[in-house]
């Protein structure tokens, strides 16, 4: 017998005596028996119905594929920075301070998470594609103007603002997208997702490194314009957005400021995200003057921070099954900000290389748990993007101000060590916060899956 609409709300029954219980169209891991995977997957989608989760199939993957992309294209490019951060300082900017450059990386990851705060009320309205097409463009066309500049204010117009703009758009549909197609397997598709910005990472530094003596600036970021192009096109065919579109609404989910577990969770990523990038923008100005040896080894940290970045997403996303993606991102935060203290020692070429595996290791459940936690504490997932991108405007403040922070106590003291500080304990905030949420969800029950 194949179920149908009638008999959805048994199988999800059947689930729920598993040990999952159920909020709005998701899940939120709680203690108890270990739940079926696959128990939700034998659930074919019926015909015209879109409550009615697949949680697996090839087109839920192909939509997973597609998110994978656009956080490609996203985060990716954000985490490439530190090498346009370095040629910066080199080459076309040398007359100008580091913390001045890295206000062009800064305004990009604030402006990703700015245009959440109204990416996700339009995803929430039914503006999925018209926001992934528009965002695409602004992406390609941002490199494209990048290619010409000659200005550090051109820059700040092209690559800051039009692709900042740009990676926005991308960045809460290819992760809203999700809980419409998954329900158990959920965390395990955001992590794969959250990946893709790790390869993105990996890749563009190379491109640029190989490309930029060859051919020159300009058209080393052509390129990868270009690669940007290709990858969204994908993206854009192989999407199938689900759910029905909500009514228009506020910007604003006033009554989730009323909910002490929402707060304490944009707290903890207000403090994940302050502290995130002074790593990814700083570690190969820190290794050139710290006993590496080999210029080119140290162009390369970038990508091979963001290479071991790859399984620290995807890691953290089969353990978030297990014992809870809170518990997960607890233990991912608390180790990243211990490795972060631990730059203060790295000297040489092999502690460098050492270093960036071992944080990009590190750091990658800081990036793919958020959008599992949020998603376990939403109970009306049809204000799941809404929710996300007030999150994001916070997140964005922290983004923004946090790598100048950084730059400029590294002007004034002269001396990484401020630098490594300020990050180190800023993601040890997120583990503060991050615990304090837990116990007043589960009490001191350790054992508790959540």
């Amino acid at each position: 017998m194949q179920p149908g609409p009638d008999n959805v709300d048994t199988t999800r029954q059947s689930i729920h005596e598993k040990g999952e219980e159920y909020y709005g169209n998701g899940p939120i891991l709680v203690e108890g028996p270990e739940a079926d995977a696959d128990a939700a997957a034998d659930v074919p989608v019926h015909q015209g119905d879109e409550d009615v989760i697949p949680n697996g199939g090839t087109l839920a993957w192909l939509q997973v594929a597609g998110s994978w992309l656009l956080f490609f294209n996203s985060w990716g490019i954000i985490n490439s920075f530190g090498v346009f951060q370095t040629y910066y300082e080199q080459e076309m900017f040398s007359h100008l301070s580091p913390d001045t450059i890295s206000w062009i990386g800064s305004t990009q990851s604030m402006l990703i998470l700015l245009v959440g705060v109204i990416a996700g009320p339009l995803y929430d309205m039914g503006m999925f594609r018209p926001l992934v097409i528009s965002g695409s463009i602004m992406i390609v066309l941002g490199f494209m103007f990048t290619s010409l500049c000659t200005a550090y204010w051109q820059v700040m117009l092209s690559q800051a603002a039009l692709i900042g703009v740009g990676t926005g758009f991308l960045y809460i549909p290819s992760l809203a997208l999700l809980p419409r197609y998954f329900t158990t397997k959920r965390a395990l598709a955001t992590g794969i997702v959250t990946a893709g910005s790790s390869l993105g990472g990996t890749i563009y530094p190379i491109v640029f490194q190989q490309l930029q003596p060859r051919l020159g600036f300009g058209w080393a970021t052509r390129v990868i314009g270009f690669i940007s192009l290709a990858t969204c096109t994908f993206a854009i065919c192989v999407f199938r957005p689900r759910g029905k579109p909500s009514t228009r609404r506020s910007l604003v989910d006033t009554k989730a400021f009323t909910e002490p577990p929402y707060l304490l969770y944009c707290c903890a990523i207000f403090c994940s995200y302050f502290g995130y990038f002074g790593p990814i923008f700083y570690l190969q100005p820190y290794a050139l003057t710290h006993g590496l040896k080999g210029g080119m080894v140290a162009l390369y940290l970038v990508a091979m921070l963001n290479a071991a970045s790859i399984p620290g997403r995807i890691v953290p996303s089969y353990f978030a099954g297990k014992i809870g993606p809170i518990t997960t991102m607890l233990v991912a935060a608390t180790a990243c900000g211990i490795v972060t203290l631990c730059w203060i020692a790295v000297r040489g070429t092999a502690g460098s290389v050492v270093f960036a595996l071992a944080w990009g290791l590190s750091s990658g459940g800081i990036i793919s748990m958020p959008a599992v936690i949020l998603a376990s504490l939403t109970k009306d997932m049809s204000r799941f993007g809404t929710r996300m991108g007030m999150s994001s405007f916070f997140n964005s403040i922290a983004s923004l101000c946090g790598a100048p922070i950084a730059g400029a106590i590294l002007k004034g003291t002269g001396s990484y060590l401020g630098v490594q500080l300020f990050c180190g304990f800023a993601i040890l905030g997120t583990s503060a916060f991050l615990l304090t949420l837990r116990i007043h969800r589960a009490g001191w029950r350790f054992a508790a899956k959540i």
